[in-house]
C-alpha cells in the first residue's frame, strides 16, 4: 500500500496598520514560505481601507485570535497602541515599548519587536564602517523607539532624539537612558541643534512615505560628512535620500530594514529559518 501523501502545511498571517496597500510584506512572506514547502497567506488589515480607526484595534485582534492566524505584523499607527491589548511581551518589546509582530500562542497574543534587529542587520551591511560617535534620530514613535534601541546596541556613542510631538523625544530618551545610561542619550529641541557635530542621521517618521510626501527637515542641514539612514521603503528613494545623495552623503535606504524585520517575523510565525540573501534579492526585484 502506498503511504498517504504528506499534507502541505498552511499558515495564515497578516499586517495591521493604516495606508498599507502598497506593502511588500505579503509577497516577501508568501514566496519565502513557498521555498520551505509551506503555503502561507498574508492578509492586509488596512485601517484606512476598512474605514476604521485605532478604536477598532481590539476587534481586529479578537478576529486574529478567532480566525486562526499564526500572527500579525503591526505597523503605523498601532505599534504602541497594541501593547495594552496583548497578553505578554518579549523582553525586547518590553524594553523598547513598541511591537511590530504579534504571535498567537494558543489563546494568548504575544508581542515581539523585530524592527530593532532588522535595522541593526541592515546597518551592519550598508554602512559597516560609519562613524557613530554622535547620531541624530528623527522620530520617537514606535519605529523610532526600536531604531533608537538598535542604534545604541550597535555602538552609537551619543544619540540625540528629535520629534515634532511635544514630550515624545524626552519620553524615549528617558526610556533608553534606563538601559544604556543617561550620558548616551538626550532629547534635542530641533534638528538644527541636534545635527551640530553629528556624523549620522536616522530618519524614523512617516514623512516621505506614499501618502505622507515631503521632507522631514531642511535639506540645507545635510552635508557630505553626514551619513543618512532611512527606514521608509515605499518609495525606496524618498525625498530625504534624494536630497542627501545630491549633497554627497552616504545613504542607507529603508529596504534593508524592511527585509530584516520580515526575516525575524517570518521565523516567529513559522518556526522556520528564512534565507536573508534570497529575501533581499526578492525585495530588490519587487521594487526594481
Amino acid at each position: 500500500m502506498n503511504p498517504e501523501p504528506q499534507r502541505q502545511r498552511h499558515v495564515l498571517v497578516g499586517l495591521i496598520g493604516a495606508g498599507i496597500q502598497q506593502s511588500l510584506s505579503p509577497a516577501l512572506h508568501e514566496v519565502e514560505a513557498g521555498h520551505h514547502g509551506v503555503r502561507l497567506r498574508y492578509h492586509l488589515l488596512d485601517l484606512d481601507a476598512a474605514g476604521v480607526s485605532l478604536d477598532d484595534l481590539p476587534a481586529l485582534l479578537a478576529a486574529v485570535r478567532t480566525v486562526g492566524f499564526a500572527g500579525v505584523n503591526i505597523t503605523h499607527p498601532c505599534k504602541q497602541a497594541v501593547i495594552p491589548l496583548l497578553d505578554a511581551l518579549s523582553a525586547d518589546a518590553q524594553r523598547i515599548g513598541a511591537v511590530n509582530t504579534v504571535v498567537v500562542e494558543g489563546d494568548r497574543l504575544i508581542g515581539h519587536n523585530t524592527d530593532w534587529s532588522g535595522f541593526a542587520l541592515a546597518f551592519s551591511r550598508a554602512l559597516p564602517d560609519a562613524v557613530k560617535e554622535r547620531v541624530v534620530l528623527l522620530g520617537a514613535g514606535g519605529a523610532g523607539a526600536a531604531v533608537g534601541y538598535a542604534a545604541l546596541d550597535i555602538g552609537v556613542g551619543q544619540l540625540a532624539i528629535v520629534d515634532p510631538v511635544a514630550g515624545r523625544a524626552q519620553a524615549l530618551a528617558d526610556n533608553l537612558a534606563r538601559h544604556y545610561g543617561p550620558e548616551r542619550v538626550l532629547a534635542s529641541p530641533d534638528a538644527r541643534s541636534a545635527l551640530a557635530g553629528a556624523q549620522g542621521l536616522i530618519h524614523a517618521t512617516p514623512t516621505g512615505m506614499h501618502g505622507h510626501p515631503g521632507l522631514p527637515l531642511d535639506p540645507a542641514l545635510l552635508h557630505p560628512d553626514l551619513w543618512v539612514a532611512e527606514i521608509v521603503y515605499f518609495p525606496l528613494a524618498t525625498e530625504l535620500l534624494e536630497a542627501a545623495r545630491k549633497r554627497g552623503c552616504r545613504i542607507m535606504d529603508g529596504g534593508g530594514m524592511a527585509v530584516g524585520q520580515a526575516l525575524g517575523a517570518f521565523r516567529l510565525f513559522t518556526g522556520l529559518t528564512p534565507d536573508y540573501a534570497r529575501m533581499q534579492a526578492h525585495f530588490r526585484q519587487l521594487v526594481g
